[in-house]
């Protein structure tokens, strides 16, 4: 899935910033969130998972940070070509093994 933003990251950290200062004159943080998104023009619950994912790339939500995220992507992709690459090899093995009983065959 392409992740098409048309929020630059500095808008994304202002908008979070600006859900934090006005989270204390809200009674929850979506009441905070509703009240922020219209002003940057962004859904509510976009900015809601921004504000999510701030919390968690900071220490102050469990949850796998972004970093982590993106380790796990990098590995997991390292993981499959590993694997695409074994399972090639292993047919070329076993070709080259049934090219060689052939040839012994034929002497």
């Amino acid at each position: 899935m392409a992740n098409q933003t048309k929020f630059s990251p500095e808008v994304r950290e202002r908008a979070v910033r600006m859900v934090h200062e006005c989270r204390e004159h809200h009674s929850s943080l979506w009441k905070a969130v509703e009240s922020i998104a219209p002003k940057i023009g962004c859904n509510p619950v976009t900015l809601l998972e921004w504000v999510k994912r701030a919390e968690i790339d900071s220490g102050q939500r469990p949850g796998i940070t972004t970093d982590e995220r993106e380790r796990i992507k990098t590995l997991e992709r390292e993981n499959r070509e590993l694997r695409r690459a074994n399972e090639i090899l292993k047919l070329a093995s076993a070709f080259f093994a049934q090219a060689e009983l052939d040839r012994n065959l034929k002497r």
